[in-house]
């Protein structure tokens, strides 16, 4: 069990990493600061999608990496 729950964070980590990279990439180079809220929130949204599915994308690869050189 622990060694799934190491997996886990390994992964996790590595995932939210990618995730602020991208969040980062897109707020600072495709949507520049905004003229209204209402453009700041539908930038928040975009880049939190993108975040969230690069993160979670990276980390099931890396977990998955993991538990192939396991056997």
């Amino acid at each position: 069990m622990s060694g799934n729950v190491g997996y886990s964070v390994k992964a996790g980590i590595i995932g939210g990493v990618i995730g602020f990279g991208a969040s980062f990439l897109v707020n600072y180079f495709l949507l520049p600061v905004p003229e209204t809220e209402m453009f700041n929130a539908i930038g928040n949204g975009i880049s939190g999608l993108l975040s969230g599915f690069m993160g979670g994308f990276m980390g099931l690869l890396v977990h998955l990496k993991t538990k192939e050189k396991e056997g």
